[in-house]
């Protein structure tokens, strides 16, 4: 029988550690490559990327160009270029460290959190207010030169 402390300690994975773990270093593996590789190859060089579409069909920026240039300036310390290329990656880069910090401890130590109702809900609205957040950025960059991704 389950008690309420058993409920609010959370679900605990029962695979082993070293199943529970793969999918966290494969993910880390690929990402490690992947900033090897855009330390390697500048994106400010054209011909080495494709382009982002919106640019390419509409001449648009979407809320995401930039993100690689920037990725680039920040993989060689450059927060200042970072920011010029796409403002975002301010607060994006660090919500994904510690996303999948907590992802990897979680996998580690097997346990799971117990998500009632009310948490799904506010869950729920702050990834829709992000959401807005992110398309009205995408929108105002495009009137604001200082908020543009350099391109075009």
């Amino acid at each position: 029988m389950e008690t309420l402390d058993d409920q609010t300690r959370g679900a605990v994975d029962e695979r082993p550690r070293r199943r529970r773990m793969l999918p966290v270093l494969i993910t880390g593996i690929a990402a490690l490559a992947a900033g090897l590789y855009l330390r390697a190859v500048d994106p400010n060089v054209p011909g080495h990327y494709p382009g982002c579409p919106s640019q390419i069909f509409l001449g648009l920026d979407c809320p995401g160009c930039g993100g690689m240039r920037g990725t680039y300036d920040l993989l060689y310390g450059d927060l200042s270029g970072m920011a010029d290329h796409n403002v975002l990656l301010i607060a994006f880069w660090p919500v994904v460290i510690v996303a999948f910090a907590v992802w990897a401890y979680r996998s580690w130590t097997g346990r799971r959190p117990v998500i009632d109702i009310a948490t799904q809900a506010r869950r729920s609205r702050l990834m829709v207010w992000l959401l807005i957040g992110v398309l009205i950025f995408g929108v105002v960059r495009n009137f604001v030169p200082y908020l543009g991704s350099g391109v075009g």
